[in-house]
């Protein structure tokens, strides 16, 4: 059975990254804002598309998020999280646990894709897996997508 993919509108609260949400600033987790979200859990990736050493290079995944409007900033570097929302991460590329903002070298600019997956169930994910495992648990379980960027320079 094919299903129809709805659409989840994806917004931050910037173009370009602050830098509390940088290296620079301490690598806090952006607030990300969601909107026609009608799903049982929501799994978020970020990516750099344009890492030099690979292909797409991943600096946050997190999933079994509750459906909710809003994904609250500073979500803390840790497996299992309790709040501000509940949720499990993954490792990333960088090999931590958590978000890790941008660090383009100076004078150069990168471009971070944050895509959201509504998904049709929470997710039997093991804390630390990785972006493979990730996309594995959540084939033929993601119901919605949407996506936003933003860009940093320093």
């Amino acid at each position: 059975m094919v299903r129809s993919m709805k659409n989840v509108v994806v917004s931050l609260d910037f173009l370009e990254f602050p830098v509390m949400y940088t290296c620079d600033g301490g690598n806090h987790s952006p607030r990300l804002t969601l909107k026609g979200l009608h799903a049982a859990s929501v799994a978020v990736m970020v990516f750099n598309p344009f890492e030099k050493s690979c292909c797409s290079f991943t600096s946050w995944i997190i999933w079994n998020i509750p459906p909710l409007q809003i994904i609250p900033e500073g979500i803390p570097s840790e497996g299992i999280v309790t709040a501000p929302v509940p949720a499990v991460q993954g490792v990333t590329d960088y090999g931590t646990i958590g978000y890790t903002g941008p660090c383009p070298p100076h004078g150069q600019m990168i471009r971070y894709q944050f895509k959201v997956y509504g998904l049709d169930m929470m997710l039997d994910l093991d804390p630390g897996s990785d972006k493979h495992q990730l996309i594995n648990a959540m084939k033929g379980h993601v119901i919605q997508f949407g996506e936003t960027v933003a860009i940093c320079s320093r």
